[in-house]
Order: C-alpha cells, then structure tokens, then sequence
C-alpha cells in the first residue's frame, strides 16, 4: 500500500465512493472514513464487525459453553482500506460496553488468525474501565509506552521489545482525565502524529505526549485499524472517524 498523500486511483476511487473530503480548519484536507451506513472502505470479520445506530459496531460475541466468557482466543482488527497513514491528526467518537478497545496508527497487518485481521503496532487505547484509556500502547511489540497523563521519551533498550521509556514530564492528571470520561456514552478522541511525536487527546484533555526515538522500532507509517479485545464479551462502536493528513 501507498502512503496517504500517494494513494493510487483505485484508492482514491474507494475514498470518494465511501466517503467525503471538507476542508479542515488547519487547511487541509479531511477525509471522512466512514460512510455511515455501510464498511466498503474497512476490511475485518463480518461476524464480529456492522454498522448499527449509524456507528461502526464491533462486538466480541459470548461463548455458548460459558456466556461470562467470550469466544475470541485473539484480538482483531477491522482495517482502514484506505492505505497507510504516516503524519495525520485522526478525531473519532467511541462509546464501549465492557472490555478495552483501540485504534490502530501507523501498524502492520500481520499474517490473519482464525476470527480476522490481526494488526501490530501503536495503538490510542481506551476501555470501560477506569485504568487504561488515552494511553500509548504497541499492540503485539514494545507494550505500554505511555501511561495516561504521562510525557515520555522513548529510546532503545538490550531488548527491542523492551525500551527504555524516559519521564519527560506530565501533560495532566490521570484521575481528571478519568473524570470526563463518560461511561458507555460517546466520547471524542484526537490523535495527532507527526515525525516522532504523537499526541492523544480525550474530550478536550491531552493523555499523553511520546517522541519515540528507538530508531527502526519507531514506526513512520503503516495502517488504521480498530481493535475489539479477546476475553469477556464486549461491544465498542465508532463515528465521525475524519482523518487530516499533515505536511
């Protein structure tokens, strides 16, 4: 796949059949990710991923043997088909019941598992608990990189999946920050990457702030995804999913 600003006319094609372009307020161009109505432009397990209520719905259904536990033995992915993101700033709404959920950036789609995509790689966290969200998390590679409310610089450690994460500062509090949170309501989510530095924002308050400088571990570019989490059943659901490319 091509970096966003490279698409190739069939991707571009797919863009303007499943959504929009406005201008953003910064100037540049906003591309709506979902339609609203249907997943033509997202690839991911139908069995699992709808639309429902206008929103991008995933689920992680229970397991009939034991409906406490839920039937997926990997997380999956419903990817973004539109190509690869490099430096962007992403704004969407989230509501999840129960379980934890993300958004995939700049990752690589692995080899699919038995229940659909499988993604590594950054990941703007968020869950119905009260621990995790607006954190930086490297699904399937260097863990958690950034706790809420933290300013960290990232750099190489003996093992790649074990860098060493310097404490730079902090951007807020993580009990404030928790505090806006709506439970099982919709909440608004900003992403903004650029180079090394990448930046989550929950309604309004900055999470966390990471210049990742462990060199080829870093990740420049790669694909959008959404995550629905193996373990106990769970529902997460998605709008307003508008990506800025920045220069």
């Amino acid at each position: 796949m091509k970096p966003l600003h490279l698409l190739a006319a069939s991707a571009l094609a797919l863009l303007s059949s499943c959504s929009k372009t406005q201008d953003s307020s910064s100037g540049g161009t906003t591309i709506d990710l979902f339609s609203g109505t249907d997943l033509t432009a997202w690839e991911g397990n139908p069995d699992l991923w709808s639309v429902q209520d206008g929103a991008i719905t995933g689920i992680t259904p229970p397991d009939p043997a034991d409906p406490a536990k839920g039937i997926l033995k990997h997380n999956t992915f419903l990817v973004w088909k539109g190509g690869m993101v490099g430096d962007f700033e992403l704004t969407f709404q989230y509501r999840i019941e129960k379980g934890n959920s993300g958004v995939q950036y700049r990752s690589k789609a692995l080899p699919p598992g038995e229940f659909g995509p499988i993604i590594s790689g950054y990941q703007a966290d968020f869950e119905a608990g009260d621990k995790y969200s607006g954190i930086l998390y490297e699904e399937r590679g260097r863990g958690i990189l950034a706790l809420r409310g933290e300013k960290n610089v990232i750099r190489p450690g003996a093992d790649p999946k074990k860098p060493t994460v310097e404490k730079a500062g902090t951007v807020g509090d993580s009990n404030a920050i928790q505090a806006s949170i709506k439970k099982e309501d919709w909440n608004d989510y900003k992403i903004i990457a650029r180079g090394n530095h990448v930046q989550h924002f929950i309604n309004g308050l900055q999470t966390i702030d990471v210049t990742d400088e462990d060199g080829a571990n870093a990740p420049k570019e790669g694909v959008l995804a959404l995550q629905i989490h193996q373990g106990p059943p769970m529902k997460v659901q998605f709008k307003n999913l508008r990506l800025t490319p920045l220069d």
